[in-house]
């Protein structure tokens, strides 16, 4: 493929200010707009938005474990919420109050970043969601309780329940539907989120298995749900469960964001590469771009005011038992550390330090 002579160049300079290389991006509207090394020790998985507040936060592995916080425009840290050891958070920008998916759960004020209670809500909390519908943090443990809703207001325990199996990712039509995809069960169960209770189950065994990222176009009601075997995206009616269309993506995928102002659904891969699937019309889907990030990326944020997706990963060390025919089995362990939540990654070893980086993409 020809390149010019200034695309080489800003190539060269993309890699050597990243300490990390990429293909040429495949043909879309997609681009990294930034790298940002921002460094620190200790492996990572979720990163979470506040767009109104224009704040970033990502979970740390780091001594000591830390929420840290940076500006969502210049990728500039800002602070840090101390003593979590979380796998993410989750904010609740009209009570000024936090949710950060440690054990047990650390509530914390967006504003002082300090923490302000502790919330038992038994299991091993991984994943969270917040739905401003009705203000309540949900909060995704594999082990049981899978489920614990949490009173964005007060941080008070609404009610804990189980779904089956372990949820990935949710999502809500701000109507009073939340969905929640468990891998082992193929699908996606349908919650009320007035009574907290599972009202239906979405299957899509007979079109992908081991389902785990999930988003949703609230307008249309679709949901799009990233699925490994095969590795693909497939598309259903949120209101009854009738699947659309399958797409493939990547394999590999892990996070999903749906971006409303695009009608595009974002699926961030552990092998590094971002599928973006257009919604050319409720019942029309196409695979418009495969981008390559970062290995590691595998979670995503969204942030609707720039449109841009936001990425994290790392550099990595040696994986550990190279070479004897169990790498890259993807259960070697999890947070970016080595290898990905057990879903089908590669094997990598610990993080290298000072390599931790903010990838922001956009057109």
């Amino acid at each position: 493929m020809f390149r010019t002579a200034l695309g080489v160049a800003a190539a060269t300079i993309l890699v050597m200010a990243t300490g990390w290389t990429q293909q040429a991006p495949a043909t879309g509207p997609y681009k990294i707009l930034r790298a940002a090394k921002v460094g620190g020790d200790g492996g990572f998985d979720y990163v979470n938005v506040d767009v109104e507040g224009r704040r970033l936060y990502i979970a740390r592995r780091s001594t000591p474990p830390q929420i840290s916080v940076y500006d969502l425009d210049t990728l500039e840290k800002v602070g840090e919420v101390p003593m979590t050891g979380a796998h993410g958070a989750v904010i609740d920008h009209k009570s000024g109050l936090g949710f950060a998916t440690s054990t047990p759960v650390t509530m914390f004020d967006i504003r002082t970043l300090l923490p302000i209670r502790k919330i038992d809500t038994k299991g091993n909390p991984d994943g969270a969601f917040f739905d401003p519908f009705n203000e309540t943090a949900y909060i995704l443990s594999h082990p049981s309780p899978n489920v614990t809703a949490i009173n964005g207001r007060d941080g008070s325990i609404l009610k804990s329940f189980d779904l089956g199996g372990a949820p990935q990712q949710a999502a809500s039509d701000g109507a009073g539907h939340v969905y929640i995809d468990v891998a082992e069960l193929n699908g996606i169960e349908v919650v009320d989120a007035k009574t907290l209770t599972v009202t239906g189950h979405y299957d899509l065994a007979a079109k992908a298995r081991g389902c785990g990222g999930l988003g949703m176009d609230a307008k249309n009601h679709i949901l799009f749900a990233a699925c490994h075997n095969p590795a693909s995206m497939v598309m259903l009616n949120s209101d009854t469960g009738r699947i659309l269309d399958t797409v493939p993506i990547s394999p590999d995928n892990d996070g999903m964001v749906f971006n409303p102002n695009t009608l595009e659904a974002f699926s961030s891969g552990d092998g590094g590469t971002l599928s973006i699937v257009k919604e050319v019309s409720p019942t029309s889907f196409v695979l418009e771009q495969d981008l390559p990030t970062m290995p590691g990326a595998k979670t995503c944020a969204l942030d609707t005011k720039t449109n841009h997706v936001i990425l994290i990963s790392a550099e990595f060390g040696a994986a550990p038992n190279a070479g004897n025919g169990n790498a890259g089995n993807g259960n070697a362990g999890k947070d970016g550390e080595k290898g990905g939540r057990g879903r089908g990654g590669a094997a990598k070893g610990q993080v290298l330090p000072g390599t931790f980086t903010i990838l922001m993409v956009g057109k």
